[in-house]
């Protein structure tokens, strides 16, 4: 290491860039100096090594053999080197923001939180619960979740959670229900934003379509939910929004049948950022809550007592080929 203090730091830089880059004036301009200072540096440095680095020709600098195998070492040092400045840099950005639909937010990920500020007490949550979709490339937003078919521009996708949609209703509702075509005597509970509609579920159901009696519509999908767990109807529900009520039993998924949707939630982060340790842990973090609401969801009995039974799709999966739909900011 003692060989490095005949040497300045700000040289070996310059060497470094105009390697890189392959000329005097993109250097000057990255490092934000002249070309001539540029110059000074690379000819400062060839004699405080004792070698030359290039070879000055009419076209501009050549390295030489030397200097190619020298700006090698050279190019792997300044990478660790800025990967250890920023590990510094991440320490002291311990803020990680999170953008998520509102029914998201509120009905399963703010349940679980806690766990979160547990295993990352240094690490501040801020949920930015919005239906936008930010540009990720130029925003303070870390990661994103969100539901559609997984095509972003400028963002990386990876799938969460493909979304499975069942009826669900209140244990009064579904003691009435001996049969599908009881779902003719119910109100359905219509979100008017939702992308999922009926006729998939009565198709993987394999029967005709009922109509329902008229009930109440909403614009947000947690105010259809508050308003089936209230005994007002019946609405098209799925995992993650109903999970919880299923599974302490405000509500009850009468038939057991599920259909795939074609949509999913999705984990989308910066193209363009480097993802950072924080951004990676609570990836880690939440594929394992959605593992174990999923192994809870899946032990909830979903039929009541003398409903009709029926045979239950596949168990939900984590990966699904068909997400074709378009998108949603929910």
């Amino acid at each position: 290491m003692a060989m490095l203090n005949r040497v300045h730091l700000n040289g070996l830089r310059a060497v470094e860039t105009v390697a890189r880059l392959g000329s005097l004036a993109a250097a000057a301009g990255e490092l934000n100096v002249s070309v001539s200072a540029v110059s000074q540096q690379i000819s400062r440095t060839e004699k405080q090594l004792g070698q030359a680095l290039f070879e000055r020709t009419a076209s501009g600098l050549v390295l030489t053999e030397f200097g190619a195998v020298f700006a090698t070492r050279l190019g792997a040092g300044f990478r660790e080197l800025a990967q250890a400045v920023a590990l510094a840099d991440e320490a002291t950005q311990c803020t990680l923001v999170v953008s998520v639909a509102p029914a998201f937010a509120s009905k399963w990920l703010l349940p679980r939180l806690s766990r979160h500020f547990d295993r990352h007490p240094n690490v501040l949550l801020r949920i930015d619960a919005s239906v936008r979709l930010a540009n990720l490339d130029h925003s303070d937003i870390d990661i994103s979740i969100r539901l559609g078919d997984g095509k972003w521009p400028g963002g990386r996708a990876e799938l969460l959670l493909a979304q499975e949609v069942f009826p669900v209703c209140a244990p009064a509702i579904a003691q009435k229900l001996k049969s599908i075509e009881d779902l003719a005597q119910t109100c359905a509970i219509t979100d008017e934003r939702a992308m999922i509609n009926w006729e998939s579920w009565f198709e993987t159901a394999g029967v005709p379509s009922v109509t329902f009696l008229k009930g109440a519509s909403f614009t947000d999908p947690m105010l259809c939910l508050e308003s089936a767990i209230a005994g007002h109807g019946v609405m098209l529900g799925w995992q993650l929004l109903a999970a919880d009520a299923l599974a302490d039993g405000r509500l009850v998924a009468p038939f057991g049948i599920r259909a795939q949707s074609g949509l999913g939630y999705w984990l989308v982060t910066s193209s363009v950022k480097a993802e950072s340790r924080k951004v990676r842990d609570f990836k880690v973090w939440i594929r394992e809550e959605i593992e174990a609401t999923m192994a809870r969801f899946g032990s909830v009995n979903p039929e009541p007592a003398g409903a009709i039974a029926v045979e239950r799709t596949e168990a939900p999966s984590y990966v699904e080929s068909d997400i074709k739909l378009r998108q949603a900011g929910s």
